[in-house]
């Protein structure tokens, strides 16, 4: 019988109460008609009823790949488990799954990505469920929060403190899923799976691996089918036996503004001066400090925000291939992109699954992270994934927890003051209007990498602001660089009332940076 159906006759083979899976991020990897069919499916029929969605990474985003937006009706949904939820500016509207969670519509939690990709491989191999130290005093552990973002949630916990070993460790029980849905270029008429348009192989192989496992159904989405036994055996990455259902969808998108492009998934190579430089500003000045952190050679992580234009200032610089990016999607190498692209790399190396990119970052391998802020507090704790006036503005942890858990140096790149007036010049930088609200705070709102933690590992954390450059110490948050121009006591000490305070040896931070020409960054 031909694997080779419609989206609506995929998803009639979801039952009501399903555990199902999702391979995504973003737009990237989405099998969006598949969930499209999903929904339609539940607002004509009522059914499949009160599913737990696992998404080790988010599915669809507010711009036009909806993703689980498709699943946001009531009673269709009881548990959402994902690493991210989509997310965008203020000035569009909520969208309907974050209201689905702050109104306790159904339970949700917010569970690293790479724990949730550890989750899909101990179920796989029927182990007692993941035992890890990632997330230790942070909103994961139960003594915060526990990964729940509702109180629906914090009523079933999904994860719980164990002794073992004379130490302290998460445990997170076996989720078992009998629905798989995940994503791929090109199916063979036996199901084996290629991936040669898509800009990252992200988990689904370890998603169909589970549920294949435990007798489960897997769905894949592909652009085109091909004749059995005309794709070569190397160029597989999942095969046919884990795949049941088919679904083509010809005109899936590569990420949310792309058909196309063959640089996305490394089929060509980029002139490097085709890659747009960083524009001047604020935010540049700030990557190009936190870019004199590196040492050719080394390796780094990179997240989103002002850190997604370290390699730029690299670039600019003429040292495109001086370090070795890795991000969580599993590119390696070459340009990380911005934008909707983010999370996509061109000229890279090598991609390589998320799930082992994830084993790579929890171990702590690469050599420095590269990482934003919403607001750091007077213990260096940092909040990245919850704002409770404006959740969506966050995607929640990702793999930040992942990545900072054992990372031997963390830059933490941020703006000082939320909505203050900056003058800039080559001379220095000027604070003209102050802040309309702090992000150097008492206390964070969510925890999602907790200094407290970082002080016992001994990890180097620096926090690198368009004011100073602080460092993490026993004492809290010390400036130890000032940004020409800025007036040390008003616009750091006092405007963060006194959580900050500056170094005795406090240096000026190099004009240099301040420059409009590239900057002679020596690696």
């Amino acid at each position: 019988m031909s694997k080779i159906v419609s989206a609506a006759d995929a998803v009639a083979r979801i039952a009501d109460g399903a555990v199902v899976t999702v391979s995504s991020s973003s737009a990237l990897g989405c099998p969006d008609a598949v969930l499209q069919a999903l929904g339609q499916r539940f607002a004509g029929e009522g059914h499949p009823r009160d599913l737990t969605m696992l998404h080790p990474i988010a599915a669809g985003d507010m711009y036009g790949v909806k993703g689980i937006e498709h699943l946001a009706q009531d009673g269709l949904l009881a548990r959402v488990i994902a690493g991210s939820y989509p997310s965008g500016p203020s000035s569009l509207p909520m969208p309907e799954i974050w209201r689905m969670v702050v109104e306790n519509r159904i339970a949700a939690y917010n569970v690293p990505s790479g724990i949730m990709f550890d989750m899909t491989r101990d179920v796989a191999a029927r182990r007692p469920g993941v035992l890890t130290q990632v997330g230790l005093d942070t909103f994961v552990d139960p003594i915060r929060q526990g990964c729940a973002m509702n109180d629906r949630a914090a009523a079933e916990p999904i994860v719980f403190r164990q002794e073992f070993g004379g130490q302290t460790w998460l445990h997170f029980p076996n989720i078992v899923p009998q629905v798989a849905i995940i994503r791929a270029t090109t199916a063979d008429e036996h199901g084996n799976l290629t991936y040669e348009h898509e800009g990252a192989y992200l988990g689904g192989l370890d998603q169909a691996i589970a549920t294949r496992n435990h007798r489960g159904l897997v769905i894949a989405q592909v652009k085109r089918v091909t004749a059995a036994g005309s794709l070569r055996p190397h160029d597989v990455h999942v095969p046919g036996h884990l795949v049941d259902l088919i679904v083509i969808a010809p005109d899936q998108k590569q990420t949310t503004e792309t058909d196309y492009d063959p640089a996305i998934s490394g089929e060509v190579m980029r002139p490097w001066d085709s890659f747009a430089p960083a524009e001047y500003g604020v935010e540049k000045i700030i990557a190009r400090r936190a870019a004199m952190e590196l040492r050719r050679g080394q390796t780094a992580n990179l997240g989103f925000g002002i850190s997604a234009m370290v390699p730029r200032i690299l670039l600019e610089a003429g040292h495109p291939r001086a370090v070795t990016w890795a991000i969580e999607q599993g590119a390696v190498g070459g340009m990380p992109l911005t934008g909707f692209a983010f999370g996509c790399a061109s000229n890279a190396d090598a991609f390589v699954p998320s799930p082992n990119q994830f084993s790579y970052f929890q171990g702590g391998g690469f050599d420095l992270s590269f990482l934003s802020f919403l607001e750091v507090d007077v213990a260096g704790n940092v909040n990245v994934s919850k704002l409770g006036k404006k959740p969506y503005l966050t995607a929640g942890c990702g793999g930040f927890v992942d990545i900072t858990a054992n990372a031997r140096k963390l830059v933490f790149s941020g703006f000082f003051e939320a909505g203050a007036q900056l003058d800039l010049s080559e001379d220095g930088l000027r604070v003209t209007t102050p802040g309309k609200f702090a992000k150097m705070v008492q206390e964070v709102e969510h925890v999602t990498f907790s200094g407290r933690r970082a002080i016992e590992t001994g990890q180097e954390v620096l926090y690198v602001t368009e004011r100073c450059v602080m460092r993490l110490t026993a004492d809290g948050l010390v400036a130890v660089e000032i940004m020409p121009g800025i007036d040390a006591q008003r616009d750091v000490v006092a405007a963060s009332e006194g959580r900050v305070s500056v170094a005795e040896n406090a240096a000026w931070t190099s004009r240099a940076l301040l420059a409009k020409h590239p900057l002679d960054l020596p690696l």
